[in-house]
């Protein structure tokens, strides 16, 4: 079995597949694309790092290709979707670096408060003088820390070891699970009005790009110092440096840019209180061997085995098993998203029910992708089948299975239950002939519809007109109606609920009208994705 591994890899790594016995490591890291894509022609996988685009071409001069291994966290040069077309497993290896992540944070963070780089420069400039180099005890200050999943987490740690008090915002933790850490739980306005340090360590996305604007930094702790070693685009970049060159901000330090390597003109690269690095988060020589060894160990069980470890596009099952329960996983991650969607924030609790033909089979991995489609919408893109468990269970939100026989006149049926402090909702989908996918029944509403696309979910009062109104405001919107799925309680004038399928996405205007209008109860808009069989 040929493994061609097209970026670097530590030698400790490499030494696992040249002691594996039938396995041919083919290592040609900086190749040119032409002989990359002859060398596939035979390989049954393929390890990377960022260096080597994997698409639809790579793809398709692979005929035999079965897994791609992922050295690192980010996987955005392999194209999931071509790979979920030809079959092929992805891997990544998610937690290799995630300690050298935080440590890189922290680094920045002293740095940022001594003004080591100024003073580096003054000695090797020829100044032996410490004017303007006063700097800053970390000691009995008060850390920010936006984001407490698994790096923020390890920040929190060691900030609360140097004596740091540690506040937290996040708004997707459960109960007292800060407090665990020895952070105290605030709310954004809380956090920036307080922080000393500021540190984010949260995915990119609708809701985090530039969570901090200039409309933040005008509420931050005069004064503050604010550190960003997770992802680009979190902070406005020119509002950032207004905010250092008129003295708001003490400090910045960056390890990450909105487009990198950051432009020349971009003012923050040029400023002496700006400390800078080129995206070395996770570089040091104990994580590059700690992910070498993993992706190489992973790969391995894979192609002499079948066992599948933290895949991105798959849950980790036997490559044998994958095929019979692919439908269900489809279904559940629909379900997920779907739920996340309608309940935006305050879940406390997740249900998840089976019955019928699903319980033949393992439903870990089905609850594995219905907890990855529950956190993507709220976490971005980052969350996948591999980290979506740990996301949960990190958030103090408790998941219970429960197992029936009666799947209530179908075959199969998943039912997610989500509850919140103040709410109670559910969404129950069934599988017709083994891979068409149904949404049956919201809360206790029944109704058929397919969970693809852009979906608009209504509660409404079950009076004449209210369908015709809804269909009108969409039209003078230009947003044409593909399907309409309706259902209510058992007697008229009572509630319904709508759920419409439609072109194109509903601008917020349209869905304000509607919430306006008092025969709508509720009306929110879902996007899932397209249905690969339509």
């Amino acid at each position: 079995m040929k493994v061609l591994v097209t970026d670097r890899l530590s030698a400790e790594g490499l030494r696992i597949f040249e002691e594996t016995a039938g396995i041919e490591v083919v290592y040609l890291p900086g190749a040119e694309r032409s002989e990359l894509l002859k060398q596939l022609a035979d390989a049954e996988a393929l390890v990377v790092r960022a260096g080597t685009q994997v698409d639809e071409d790579l793809f398709a001069a692979a005929p035999k290709l079965r897994v791609v291994g992922r050295a690192g966290i980010g996987v955005e040069n392999i194209d999931l979707a071509a790979a979920n077309r030809k079959g092929v497993v992805v891997m990544n290896t998610p937690f290799g670096s995630a300690t050298t992540s935080a440590e890189h944070a922290i680094a920045m963070l002293m740095t940022l408060a001594r003004n080591i780089p100024a003073a580096d420069r003054a000695v090797k400039g020829g100044r032996w003088a410490a004017d303007g180099l006063t700097g800053v005890e970390i000691s009995g200050k008060t850390l920010g820390v936006i984001g407490a999943g698994k790096i923020g987490r390890l920040v929190i740690e060691r900030a609360a070891a140097l004596k740091m008090r540690v506040l937290v915002y996040d708004p997707y933790l459960a109960g007292d699970v800060v407090g665990q850490l020895g952070g105290e739980q605030v709310d954004f306005e809380t956090l920036l009005a307080r922080s000393d340090f500021l540190t984010l360590h949260v995915p990119l996305n609708s809701e985090t790009f530039q969570l901090i604007d200039e409309e933040a930094l005008t509420r931050v702790r005069p004064g503050c110092r604010i550190i960003n070693c997770a992802q680009g685009g979190l902070i406005d970049e020119a509002a950032l440096a207004r905010a250092v060159e008129d003295g708001r901000v003490a400090g910045a330090a960056l390890d990450v840019f909105a487009k990198e390597p950051p432009a020349d003109s971009n003012p923050l690269v040029r400023m002496d209180r700006v400390v800078c690095s080129p995206h070395i988060r996770s570089l040091s020589l104990d994580a590059q061997i700690n992910i070498a060894v993993q992706v190489a160990h992973q790969v391995v069980d894979f192609l002499t085995r079948g066992i599948i470890v933290n895949a991105l596009n798959v849950p980790s099952v036997s490559a044998e098993l994958l095929p019979l329960i692919r439908p269900y996983l489809n279904l559940a991650e629909r379900l997920g998203a779907f739920m996340s969607q309608l309940f935006s924030k305050g879940i406390n609790k997740v249900t998840v029910e089976y019955a019928g033909d699903v319980t033949d089979f393992p439903t870990a991995p089905m609850t594995m992708a219905l907890l990855k489609g529950l956190m993507a919408p709220r976490l971005g893109k980052t969350v996948n089948y591999v980290n979506a468990p740990h996301l949960v269970r990190d958030r103090g939100l408790p998941v219970v299975e429960v197992r029936n026989q009666s799947a209530e006149g179908y075959s199969n049926l998943i039912r997610l239950t989500v509850e919140s402090e103040s709410r109670c909702g559910s969404v129950a989908g069934a599988l017709f002939n083994k891979s068409d996918m149904r949404i049956v029944r919201i809360d206790d509403y029944q109704l058929e519809a397919v969970p693809s696309g852009h979906l608009l979910v209504v509660h409404n009062s079950d009076r004449p007109g209210v369908i015709g109104f809804l269909g009108q405001m969409l039209a003078e919107a230009d947003i044409n109606i593909a399907r309409l799925n309706l259902s209510r309680r058992t007697r008229p004038g009572g509630e319904a609920v709508s759920l419409i399928t439609v072109d194109s996405p509903i601008p917020e205007t349209v869905l304000e009208r509607l919430r306006a209008h008092d025969c709508f109860l509720s009306a929110v808009q879902v996007s899932l994705p397209a249905d690969e069989s339509e």
